[in-house]
């Protein structure tokens, strides 16, 4: 090398970078015991070290121990940084940066969860409740008898028993009638009389025995009960096979009205179809239904043995509670009016429970086992109707069986036939009071039209709660006008006159 031309002096070199290791987490090397950990080497600049901090997470949560004073004293750079990046724990942030509501009120109660609230609730109920049963417990003693429900008297009731034996014979006959139909072997004007005929005997078979008989109560309660859902489906059966003969014979001309049909929904039915129907959980018929894959036996049992102790439950207090309180009180028409209000008031927490445990068992519990013998598909047999508004959502959704049939038979046969939505939910408002009378007044052999007149009341309501609920938007008038006359006034009412009357008509007979 010449003097005029030095060497460049070598460039400083900088410790390298550490490769990004954001999949990898390379294990640390163990120390050796007995010696200080070996010294890093030099850092980069902080400017440096932050950029690249912020492109690789991992080397970012590797720098968060030592900047926390973990394996060391942070370096003083860095404090102001985390001051910053973290302004919301100074005392000059505002604490305070929107706008809210509290949970409770009216625009945001609905929004909330209360899960709390519930358990609150239920542990009040139960605490409350205990504190009743032990003082009528106390007051009463045990007043459960097995003669509620198997006396010796609805065991002796053999005329309604072999009247609700005879009832299947109803079934065949209509399936006969739409057998000769289906053959032309008859007109349609005269299986439609047939289906009248058999349909009005259905109905009026039961009440004659029932009335000839001095039957217990709950025997009669079962047989016209039974009556009534086997008018219901005959209806339903006459229905829909006359509307698939009209639609078979207009494919037939090739006039069909524009939609896909089913054929599976179009055809003639058979025994199997009608002893299926019959059984099933529904009250509208065709011939085939959604079908589930198995039976779930384990599931059957458990369902069955809640039954069993929620029945043993309605049992135990209408005779622990009820009994004795109808047992004490006077007419609610003919007495003191403050007394008949004490004795509403004190009727309606265990009717009230009769009622949600009767639901329960049967729409829950006994149809949804039905249901799963049968392998029957579709079990919405009621929707979230304890969050009706008015009371025409009520029961539009606490009985979805009754619903449907309603709105298939009544509802859309009355628009057709060019009457207005009113006269239409009047029809079936009416049917529905007719179907309560029967199923209450003639096992009571009373006709006072108590059963009658309080379904007729719900249309008053109907209008009364839709009207606040357009009035009041976003809030529960409808809903808690509902449940205050339909469970704290309406059913306690309702026994108390039954019962009475019941009363009055037994010391009759007996005198």
């Amino acid at each position: 090398m010449s003097k005029g031309n030095p060497d460049p002096p070598p460039p400083r070199q900088l410790p390298p970078f550490p490769r990004r290791a954001a999949h990898r987490n390379p294990k640390p090397r163990p120390e050796p015991s007995g010696t200080s950990p070996p010294v890093p080497p030099m850092a980069p600049p902080p400017s440096v070290a932050a950029a690249h901090d912020r492109d690789d997470p991992s080397l970012r949560l590797r720098r968060a121990p030592a900047a926390d004073g973990v394996h060391g004293e942070a370096e003083p750079q860095e404090q102001p940084q985390r001051q910053h990046e973290m302004p919301c724990y100074r005392a000059s942030a505002p604490a305070h940066r929107r706008v809210k509501e509290s949970p409770l009120s009216s625009d945001a109660i609905f929004r909330q969860s209360h899960a709390g609230l519930l358990n609150l609730c239920i542990v009040v109920l139960i605490a409350v409740n205990s504190r009743l049963i032990i003082e009528n417990l106390m007051k009463y003693g045990l007043l459960i008898r097995a003669g509620f429900w198997f006396s010796a008297r609805s065991l002796g009731d053999w005329p309604l028993l072999m009247c609700c034996l005879t009832l299947p014979i109803f079934p065949l006959a209509a399936l006969m009638t739409e057998k000769w139909a289906q053959r032309k072997l008859i007109r349609d004007h005269v299986s439609i009389l047939l289906h009248i005929i058999i349909t009005t005997t259905v109905l009026i078979y039961p009440v004659v025995v029932i009335l000839k008989c001095e039957s217990a109560v709950l025997s009669g309660f079962v047989l016209m009960f039974i009556a009534s859902i086997t008018w219901l489906k005959l209806v339903s059966f006459a229905h829909t096979n006359y509307d698939i003969r009209v639609l078979s014979q207009s494919i037939e001309k090739g006039a069909t009205h524009g939609s896909s049909i089913d054929e599976e929904n179009i055809k003639g039915p058979t025994i199997n179809s009608v002893v299926y129907f019959m059984l099933a959980p529904t009250l509208c018929y065709q011939p085939s239904y959604p079908r589930t894959a198995f039976t779930r036996k384990g599931w059957v049992t458990r369902q069955l043995i809640k039954c069993v102790v929620f029945t043993g439950l309605m049992g135990f207090i209408i005779e622990q509670y009820i009994n004795p309180i109808v047992q004490n009180s006077k007419h609610p028409l003919k007495g003191n009016f403050l007394d008949a209000i004490e004795r509403v008031l004190k009727l309606s927490v265990p009717t009230l429970y009769v009622w949600l445990c009767m639901f329960y068992s049967f729409f829950h519990l006994w149809l949804n086992i039905l249901a799963e013998l049968l392998r029957f598909g579709d079990r919405e047999f009621y929707k979230d109707w304890w969050n009706a508004k008015t009371v025409e959502e009520y029961w539009r959704m606490w009985n979805m069986p009754v619903h449907k049939w309603i709105v298939r038979h009544i509802y859309f046969p009355c628009i057709r036939n060019g009457l207005s939505k009113g006269c239409a939910i009047l029809i079936a408002f009416l049917v529905s009071a007719v179907f309560h009378e029967l199923c209450i007044a003639v096992p009571c052999h009373i006709f006072k039209l108590w059963a009658f007149s309080g379904i007729m009341f719900q249309i008053p309501l109907l209008f009364l709660t839709k009207y606040l609920q357009e009035k009041f938007k976003n809030t529960m008038v409808g809903n808690m006008i509902f449940w205050f006359f339909f469970s704290i006034v309406g059913q306690p009412m309702c026994v108390l006159l039954y019962y009475h009357d019941v009363m009055n008509r037994q010391a009759q007979t007996n005198g």
